[in-house]
């Protein structure tokens, strides 16, 4: 019975991941997840304790945990990273590429509109990502900081123009929201992730999608941080890129 426990407590860890993501509405987590690789260690430790010290069960649970840990591990440490090389267009000190874009009312719109002002810029993957929509939704509560320091906020994604339409009106976004038409500046700009969408989502997505990346930028377009992290569950708080704004270039109204 214990044997199973602790195998039944390793198959729930990755399902419930995936429900802590979907529904905890969150915008990052930590880049290991100690508490769920706990919980993982800790079943197969349980089950293999019952099978091969207690000698009250057979092989039959402890490869449900073993098995179900491995999937995990890939998970955490395979799968939600990249192997990103970070882009060399977004040095720090650096001015800002030049791009074009089309806003979701079918207006372009020139990276150039960004500067007279400081400007954080989000690539996000699109709504399919919880991460994204939950760090859209962040930056949107913490709005009224951008304001006060003359912030353009500005959010770019290759989804079709109906889902940023629908994310720009969910959570009432009051900045800038462009669509990359086919991910060609995310091309250009070495952050576009080929065949980067999930088997079994739908909704017309395109099968190439981008590396998230939020970068800031002062009033003449110089490039004071760059995130361009490498696990797609890891993003950076607005705290530490508002501070960052205030120390280096942005000015309150």
């Amino acid at each position: 019975m214990m044997a199973w426990l602790g195998a039944t407590a390793v198959a729930m860890v990755l399902p419930a991941i995936m429900v802590y993501l979907i529904v905890g509405n969150i915008y990052t987590t930590s880049e290991n997840m100690p508490l769920f690789l706990f919980i993982t260690a800790l079943g197969v430790m349980i089950a293999g304790w019952e099978q091969f010290i207690e000698g009250a069960s057979g092989w039959a649970p402890t490869l449900v945990a073993i098995g179900s840990a491995v999937l995990v591990i890939l998970y955490v440490f395979w799968f939600s990273r990249y192997g990103r090389q970070p882009s060399s267009q977004f040095v720090v000190g650096s001015t800002l590429p030049e791009f074009s874009l089309k806003l979701i009312d079918g207006a372009p719109f020139s990276s150039s509109a960004l500067i007279g002002a400081p400007a954080l810029i989000i690539f996000y993957r699109g709504n399919w990502c919880p991460i994204c929509t939950g760090q859209i939704k962040n930056i949107v509560n913490r709005y009224q900081d951008f304001e006060k320091l003359g912030i353009k906020v500005m959010l770019i994604s290759s989804q079709p123009d109906r889902h940023s339409q629908n994310i720009y009106a969910r959570y009432n976004f009051p900045g800038i929201m462009a669509i990359d038409e086919n991910n060609q500046v995310a091309e250009r700009l070495g952050i576009a992730v080929r065949n980067g969408l999930p088997l079994g989502i739908s909704g017309g997505y395109s099968s190439d999608t981008v590396l998230p990346t939020v970068l800031g930028t002062n009033k003449t377009g110089t490039i004071l941080f760059a995130d361009q992290t490498d696990n797609y569950r890891v993003r950076p708080d607005p705290q530490s890129f508002l501070a960052i704004l205030r120390r280096t270039g942005a000015q309150s109204k």
